[in-house]
């Protein structure tokens, strides 16, 4: 529930400065800590296509235990809202799914070489809470939740990072212990890029200069939500406030570190006022809790432990 409901609060407060460079958050808002410490007091939570896609994930699993292409799909159509904030690709490759086209030989061609966006990270959570007692089995689940959006290595590798991250942080012991955890998810890299970023970041100390990115490629983006909740192990408004100061792909930044946060803090360690700010219609915070809930209740039965 810390995880999904996490992911879905860093969504929505991020998502008013995406698109801002970190310089101009800074001067025009302040320290983005103020999002924890002086909330502003008239303005309702909203999430993007990151949390409505990632519900997607979480549903498809619930329908069939697993990953199947087919559902998921499905699901991102069903789900689709255009106010959500989708990009071009999506537009383009949900437009085919509702005409019932093709729509596994529509995404290598959304980008040349595919998308190597950080899309697939951004909703990836839902695999590392299933199936955290099993990495090896989080990977595969993950990588094929990013094939059906995402033909490029750095995007499908970017999906399993951020599940695997998940995976960890659920089964994470105490003190945090940052090295191991950034040298794990360097094992689980396919691409150099990834693979040299988090062993990069496995030495890195919470006042080094060196960021990798803030835009919507996945290693300009996933490695660096990473970083923000390595830092800020036990403090989910460091975290995301931290994610958010970094610009750019605000949002996303914000959904991936707050979803780990809440991974391993748990529900109880998200701010009571603005998760009763999170929008909670159709498919707001209640049905989050409770999708939080079918997921735990999958993951613990005798059937999933011998899946």
């Amino acid at each position: 529930m810390g995880c999904l409901l996490g992911h879905a609060l860093g969504d929505a407060l991020g998502a008013p400065f995406e698109g801002l460079p970190p310089e101009t958050i800074y001067y025009d808002f302040g320290p983005t800590r103020r999002l924890f410490d002086d909330p502003p007091a008239d303005r309702g939570l909203v999430y993007t296509d990151d949390t409505q896609m990632t519900l997607g994930v979480a549903e498809g699993l619930l329908e069939r235990g697993t990953i199947q292409p087919d559902v998921l799909a499905r699901r991102f159509r069903a789900n689709y809202e255009d106010r959500r904030g989708y990009g071009p690709g999506m537009h383009k490759l949900l437009d085919a799914i509702r005409q019932g086209r093709d729509w596994r030989g529509i995404v290598p061609t959304l980008f040349p070489g595919g998308s190597l966006g950080n899309g697939a990270a951004m909703r990836a959570a839902p695999v590392g809470l299933l199936f955290h007692d099993n990495l090896d089995r989080v990977v595969d689940e993950a990588r094929r939740s990013a094939e059906v959006t995402h033909a490029h290595p750095i995007g499908i590798d970017g999906a399993v990072i951020m599940a695997v991250a998940v995976g960890l942080a659920l089964r994470a012991e105490e003190p945090f212990d940052r090295p191991a955890f950034f040298r794990e998810l360097a094992s689980r890299a396919a691409t150099e890029e990834f693979q040299w970023q988090l062993r990069t970041a496995a030495r890195q100390g919470p006042d080094d200069s060196l960021t990798f990115g803030n835009s919507l490629e996945a290693h300009r983006s996933v490695t660096t939500a990473l970083t923000c909740f390595a830092f800020s192990p036990d403090s989910y408004a460091g975290a995301v406030s931290r994610a958010v100061a970094m610009g750019n792909d605000t949002d996303t930044l914000a959904a991936m570190a707050g979803a780990l946060s809440g991974a391993r803090l748990g529900a109880e360690a998200l701010p009571e006022g603005l998760l009763a700010k999170l929008e909670d219609g159709r498919k707001g915070r209640t049905y989050i809790r409770s999708v939080a809930v079918c997921l735990h209740e999958r993951a613990t039965a005798p059937a999933h432990a011998g899946s």
